[in-house]
This record gives C-alpha cells, structure tokens and sequence, in this order.
C-alpha cells in the first residue's frame, strides 16, 4: 500500500469517528464543514467526501432524543427514586402502674405504600441540585395507608373505596450545593441529611432545612471531617418575639475515619446539636420552642400534647432546655467475603437535669378524672439523671441494603441492635417514628433483607419497646401511634418490597 494511500485510510477513520462523535452531541453541522474543507484540499476525493457524510448522518433514534432539550446551565441530570410497599402491625398498651387502671391497648394492621422520585446532577462552576417529590406531608414518614382517606373519616356514610384525598406529593428536597475544592462543600435548602448520624436521633426520612458546610482532609489512611449545620426547626408567624421566637437547631460536628488495614476501618464523629428561640407565646399552640416545658407526661388511654387539665401540662414536644451532645460509631471489617459492621450511639443531654426539673415545675403530680377514668398524672419529684442514650448494633452481609442502597440479585443484610433512650436525653421530634419513637423506651431492633433482583429488595423488620422507668410517661407524639401515653409492650413488625432506581 503506499503511503499516501495509507494515510488517507486512516485519516477517513478517524475523521469517521470524530464525525460521528459531534454528530451524537447534536453539532453535526461542524463535521460537515471539516469534510467539506478536506475535499478542497484534495485530501479526500468527492466521492470519498459524500461517502463520509452519509456515513456519519445522524440516526433517527439520535434525532428523537434530542428532543428532551436542557438548559445550558444544566452539566448533568440523574433521574432516581424508589416506589415501596408494606404491610404493617402495630400493637402497645398503656403501663398500669403509672394509671392504676387496667391496661387499654390499641392495635393496627395496614397496607401502606410510599413514592420518592427525584433529580439530580451537576452545574456549571462546581454548583450542583436536587428536587425530589414523597408522598405524605408527615416529616417522619413518607408512607400513605391504603383505604385511610379524609373522605371515609368524615362521613361513615359515604364509602370512598380507592379514594385519593390522603394521597399526594409533598416537596421532600430542593436544594443547591458548592464544592469549589476538594475539601470544602456548602449545600443550602431542604437537603438530604448531611450529618453523621444514627436514628436515635434523626429518623432517616428527614429532610432538614438551612444551611450545612462540610470540611474534609485526608492524612495518610487517615480521613478528618468537620460538618457545620444551620437547621431551621420552626418558623413562627407573625414573629414578634425579641429575641426572635424562630426556632433554630444548631450542629457542630468533628469526625475521623481511619483505615487500619485492608479490612478495617474505624469511623467515629461527635457532634453537638443546640437551640436557639423561644418558640410561640400562645400556650394553646403546639410549642416546639423554648416558651413552654416539655413533660412528656400522659394520661391512660391518651397522649394529651399542649393541653392543660386541672393545672397540669402535658407537653411532648417542646424543646426547653437541650444540649446534645451524640457520638456515633462504627468499625467495618470483614467476615469471610462479606463486609460486617459493629455500631453505636451514645447521647447525653448536658442540660437534662434543667429539663427534668422544668417538667416538674409544669406538671406536679394530680389526680386527673378524664371520661370517668380516675388516674394519677404529674410527677411528684423531678427525675434528674434521666439525660443519657445509647445503641448498640452489628450488620453482616451488603451493608445498607436494610435501608435501601440499590444492590445486584441475591445479595442480602441481616442487622439488629439494642437502643435506650431516657425520657430528657434527646429531642423527641427527631427521633425514628417506627421504632422506639418515644423518649423513656428501651428495646431491641432487627432487620433482614435481600435482593430478590437488580434494584427490587425485600425487607423484614421488628421491634420490640418497653419503659425505661415505669415511674414516668413514655414522652413524644407521632400520627403513627397517637392514642397512649405511657406505653408498654410496643411490638412492631414491617414486611416491605422496594423498586429502587
């Protein structure tokens, strides 16, 4: 062959490649012009030219994508979410010796399913985003029941089977983030959790609002990270209060993750979260800020929130006097050719003894007669020393796969843990509505799932609570179980099929 044969051979290929390369991008019209030149050069030969053109044309399939346009400003796109499943019981009694009656229970079976779908992807100039629509407007809980409609409630007598009044779509997260380095990331709106964390204290489905940056360095095997947190908790309207009556939670974080071996790291990251604002000055109002005292009190057959009877208050929400400070832990090793995990958590609230003293000073001990029941409520001293919490846990198998990280065919995790949590040791408002979802509870945990496909995991959960002194309420409120307070004997128990994508 000669050598300019030779060349000409391999400058149709390339150009070939580049041709169809710009062509895929939508900017056939530059490739075009370079054939167009190489043929007025007489590098190529006119009918090596219209040979090439043809060749290099854009498909029909290629012309029918790029109808779905994106702005400029837009580098990248991913499309994800999950579509789940459940069935679910659950079953709780109120504690006799706290209301000197017999025990009233309340029981729940239910069909449920939940919906996330979301985009995300990259900006220009090291800016990022996400949106991501949940069904449900309960911050803890993305899950709808099946047949639970405002339509049947209000009326018994007009039967909406398959009724759409409970079903919609909330705003879950909007957000846009910074990275301008490698070590330094700021993220503002309703984001995805940015802490280090366990749900002890944050149920996994919250989504806090405000601000984060997070700092990171790496020093050998060694990675150092530090994560500042500005949440808002409540904003208040009107806002008339100085200081302002907004409520704000604070968080600091500092934190280590240490490769040992080729096996074995170590990750550790204390954090402390803080309040700020005094919350709404109206008692009648559900009080999340500092303006009322949190009991976490309540009364056989009902958990009473905000409601004073007979001079006693029954507040489980409030957040006076809280100064958390957590450590979640974790080591990551292997058992054989699976990853394995031994975990925990500890809290103590620096300001807990406040706190139970303030519970005193709003509820001392009553005799309350509600619907002919006659029961004691109150405290009759303050219980200092109830400000601690911890968890304690292992995982074997594809670690996460429990919560729903996408995995391949048969993959599986088995996960349990012990969790205590102390009626003045934690925000009760955070802390995970399925299991253990209430302060002054103790009782264990454990989870098994497995991937019957690519991308569609099957998951079951149970849990078992009881009171951690049978002397005190069992402090909190969730839509989920919202008639008793104390409760005892909490049995939980979840199977779930999950699309994730």
């Amino acid at each position: 062959m000669k050598i300019t044969t030779y060349f000409k051979t391999l400058t149709l290929i390339a150009l070939a490649n580049l041709a169809f390369s710009v062509n895929s991008r939508g900017q056939g019209q530059s490739a075009d012009a370079l054939i167009n030149k190489l043929v007025e050069k007489g590098i190529l030969t006119e009918k090596e030219g219209k040979d090439l053109l043809v060749e290099t044309a854009p498909s029909t399939n290629l012309v029918s994508a790029s109808k779905w346009r994106l702005n400029d400003a837009i580098k990248n796109i991913t499309l994800y979410g999950d579509v789940r499943f459940r069935y679910e019981y659950r079953g709780a009694e109120n504690f006799p010796a706290v209301t000197g009656d017999p025990q009233d229970t309340y029981y729940r079976e239910r069909f449920r399913y939940a919906v996330r779908i979301g985009l995300k992807g990259d900006l220009f100039d090291d800016f990022y985003y996400g949106v991501r629509l949940e069904t449900s407007a309960n911050p803890r809980s993305p899950w709808v029941t099946f047949g639970d409609d405002t339509a049947n409630k209000a009326n018994s007598n007009f039967a909406t089977p398959s009724a759409k009044n409970s079903d919609g779509f909330g705003i879950g997260q909007a957000f846009i983030g910074w990275h301008p380095t490698s070590w330094f990331d700021i993220t503002v709106g309703k984001m995805p959790m940015p802490l280090y964390t366990t749900p002890m204290i944050w149920d996994s489905d919250i989504n806090p609002e405000g601000a984060v940056e997070k700092f990171k360095a790496s020093v050998g095997n060694v990675d150092l990270f530090a994560n500042f947190g500005q949440f808002i908790y409540q904003d208040m309207d009107p806002d008339t209060a100085t200081p302002s009556s907004d409520t704000f939670l604070l968080a600091w974080q500092l934190g280590v993750n240490a490769k040992l071996t080729k096996d074995i790291s170590v990750k550790v990251a204390p954090v402390l979260y803080s309040y700020t604002g005094v919350g709404h000055t109206n008692n009648n109002d559900q009080a999340l800020g500092e303006h009322q005292s949190y009991t976490g009190q309540g009364f056989a057959g009902g958990n009473l929130n905000n409601v004073t009877v007979n001079g006693v208050a029954f507040n489980q929400s409030a957040i006076n006097d809280l100064l958390v400070l957590e450590v979640p832990t974790e080591v990551n090793f292997k058992v054989g050719k699976y990853g394995a995990r031994v975990f925990g958590d500890f809290a103590y609230n620096i300001y807990g003894d406040d706190r139970a003293r303030a519970a005193f000073a709003a509820a001392p001990l009553k005799t309350l007669t509600i619907g002919g029941i006659t029961a004691p409520a109150g405290l009759s001293h303050a219980y200092t020393d109830e400000n601690k919490a911890y968890q304690v846990g292992a995982g074997i198998g594809n670690l996460g796969l429990v919560y729903g990280q996408t995995s391949k065919k048969n993959t599986w995790e088995a996960r349990a843990y012990w969790q205590h949590i102390e009626q003045y040791a934690v925000d009760v408002n955070l802390i995970d509505s399925d299991f253990f979802e209430r302060a002054n509870e103790q009782g264990v945990y454990a989870a098994l799932a497995y991937s019957i496909t690519d991308g569609i995991i099957g998951t079951f959960r149970y849990g078992y609570a009881k009171p951690i002194n049978k002397d005190l309420g069992t402090g909190g409120i969730n839509p989920d179980l919202p008639v008793l307070n104390p409760i005892n004997n909490y049995h939980i128990l979840q199977f779930d099929l999950t699309w994730r994508f």
